[in-house]
């Protein structure tokens, strides 16, 4: 059976999904974007915004009993291949030891 993981101290979706599902010890995670616990966006720069989708997936993580060295794949999206490696140097600070699987590339609305 599945169960929504819904971290107390996040903000609420603000669209019809679940943040986090945990089915069969998979944890399968939403894509996540800069939005802090009080539902105010953090878009001052791109390591800004970083670390806060990065708080959100330790969130997440924490509520399902992991931690970062338990994500196996991660999508990375960017607005412009020109914040590639701001992305990395905060993303990379997460992983002490052996980094998920990852792509990354740009996409334009």
């Amino acid at each position: 059976m599945k169960q929504a993981i819904l971290p107390p101290a996040s903000a609420k979706p603000i669209a019809p999904y679940t943040p986090a599902i945990l089915q069969n010890g998979t944890l399968y995670l939403s894509g996540q974007i800069a939005l802090d616990a009080q539902g105010q966006l953090h878009m001052e720069d791109i390591a800004t915004e970083t670390r806060q989708v990065m708080s959100n997936l330790g969130a997440l993580l924490q509520a399902a009993g992991m931690g970062y060295e338990h994500l196996v794949k991660v999508t990375i999206l960017l607005s412009d291949m020109s914040h590639y490696a701001a992305v990395n140097e905060v993303y990379g600070s997460y992983f002490s030891e052996v980094p998920p699987a990852r792509e990354a590339y740009a996409v334009k609305g």
